[in-house]
């Protein structure tokens, strides 16, 4: 086995839990019950890689069938890194007639012609998407297999989701997407986490939530530990209000779970006792970075429990409202990036 081999299966085996591994081997298909069986009551990862060598060897087994593994793994797990949302813009008169073969034949034909050595797989999932596994190589390498892009699409729709994308690669990938979903455009959604099933959610809205502008009546707070009578119905009223605002401002349901919220400052510095400051021509720049392991709950638990005052500001309620959570302020109020940060790998 080569050493490009080697160093694919040492990375899989790495990555695939142990006690995970067992259910993908079985869904990869390339193992007889015996090899699998043998993998099985193997327990250190070093004696799991020489095995999967071995047998890799004796079946004679490509880097496209490894590739197959990784992607079966991906896809069950896909909260592998950070994933960037996209949206294709102004689609043609039959972009809504493209099916499953002649985007793979056009999207791999397209990429091709610009990318010389590239490597690309493409799998439908269970629940429509389209993924797509990118290994990128150049003129004078191979496509790296160690270090590829998945890109998640889901056919008659204009949502992308991307990671591990360099900016070197961004607009080859565009290019092909474009030509191949039969749109003119390619734009920022202004929308990242490491969760793709909560950003696709946000973005394409597909979570049950509701965000209506005025409540029938009062909410009640959920388990309540009553205490003193006195003391909860005189809290009773405030603590309904700010409830209902919370709500009002993200929904009453479970929200998409996001890790962050950033927001870009460019306005003009306003103080009367810095005057140097405030006479300048150019804008105030800096950036206000919101993090969580849910931010949504938390900043409806914030506003609903009195930590944040209420009603909820709408850059916070932008979030889920917009399905964005990168934004840049100016002096004419928030609006989207014109120019989002690169995608790193």
């Amino acid at each position: 086995m080569d050493e490009s081999k080697k160093r694919l299966v040492q990375r899989l085996i790495r990555r695939i839990p142990t006690k995970m591994l067992k259910t993908t081997l079985e869904k990869w298909g390339h193992l007889t019950g015996e090899q699998l069986r043998a993998m099985d009551s193997i327990q250190s990862k070093w004696a799991l890689t020489e095995s999967l060598l071995a047998i890799c060897e004796e079946n004679e087994l490509a880097v496209k069938h490894l590739t197959e593994l990784e992607m079966i793994y991906m896809i069950d797990n896909p909260d592998q890194g950070m994933w960037y949302a996209f949206q294709l813009t102004d689609p043609g008169d039959d972009a809504q007639s493209v099916d499953l073969m002649q985007f793979k034949e056009q999207f791999k034909s397209h990429l091709r012609e610009i990318v010389r050595q590239v490597s690309v797989k493409i799998k439908k999932h269970t629940d429509e998407a389209v993924w797509i596994r990118i290994a990128w190589g150049d003129t004078y390498s191979r496509p790296d297999h160690l270090k590829p892009t998945y890109v998640v699409h889901y056919l008659q729709t204009p949502y992308v989701f991307v990671t591990r994308l360099n900016s070197k690669q961004k607009p080859i990938l565009f290019q092909a997407m474009v030509l191949s979903t039969r749109y003119q455009y390619f734009k920022d959604a202004n929308l990242s986490g490491r969760n793709l099933t909560a950003i696709r959610d946000l973005l394409m809205r597909k979570y049950q939530q509701v965000f209506p502008t005025k409540y029938p009546s009062p909410l009640t707070e959920r388990k309540q530990t009553v205490t003193n009578p006195h003391v909860e119905r005189e809290q009773a009223k405030p603590a309904a209000n700010r409830l209902q605002m919370a709500c009002e401002a993200f929904g009453g349901g479970t929200l998409p779970q996001l890790q962050s919220a950033v927001y870009k400052l460019e306005t003009k510095f306003r103080d009367h006792t810095n005057t140097l400051m405030t006479e300048r021509e150019e804008p105030f720049r800096c950036v206000v970075k919101f993090s969580s392991t849910n931010l949504l709950e938390s900043l409806k638990n914030c506003a609903s429990s009195g930590i944040a005052s209420t009603p909820v500001t709408p850059l916070l309620s932008s979030i889920p409202l917009k399905g964005k959570n990168y934004f840049v302020i100016t002096d004419n109020g928030p609006g989207p990036s014109s120019q989002r940060r690169q995608t790193q790998n």
